[in-house]
């Protein structure tokens, strides 16, 4: 009895304490927010008490490029391999936890989002997610339906194009 006993303890220690550890780690890194919750309501409140003239000179969300510092992004006539590759190792180091391509995760399946979203939509999502999801209609739907904000990690705009030109090598197949 005592050693059937031992084996289911062994068991929990090899098998569920592991887990539950990935998982615990996953869920802060996945629920991590890049700021201050406080800052986060104060944003939203004064959002919602911008007359209509300030949201009338916001930049718009509808025109398909999203919110954020990018107006436009020049792709060139091919893919940039270098930056291409540059952008992988950004990817592998800050978006794999929650992005896969062919498979939706944590967030969005992430295959073919170069042809389904503007470059600028694509680069402002990764630069500034925090006001995309308040902003954005298309970024306010995804949040709606995968149920969790994407944290910010404070790319630069070369890191952001980087990624941008290592999605356009991946595309939905």
């Amino acid at each position: 009895m005592k050693k059937h006993i031992l084996n289911h303890q062994n068991l929990f220690r090899k098998k569920c304490l592991p887990l539950g550890f990935a998982l615990g780690c996953f869920f802060l890194v996945s629920c991590s927010s890049g700021g201050n919750e406080n800052n986060a309501q104060n944003d939203q409140e004064s959002a919602s008490t911008e007359s209509p003239a300030a949201t009338a000179n916001a930049p718009a969300a509808d025109e398909g490029k999203g919110v954020g510092p990018v107006k436009t992004v020049d792709l060139g006539t091919g893919i940039d391999q270098a930056l291409a590759d540059k952008g992988k190792a950004v990817f592998e180091s800050k978006c794999t936890a929650c992005h896969k391509f062919g498979d939706r995760y944590v967030g969005p399946d992430l295959a073919g989002v170069t042809e389904r979203r503007k470059p600028e939509w694509v680069m402002n999502m990764v630069l500034n997610p925090e006001e995309m999801v308040q902003q954005d209609p298309t970024a306010k739907e995804l949040l709606g339906e995968f149920m969790t904000q994407m944290p910010n990690q404070n790319l630069t705009e070369e890191e952001a194009r980087a990624v941008l030109e290592y999605f356009r090598t991946q595309t939905k197949k």
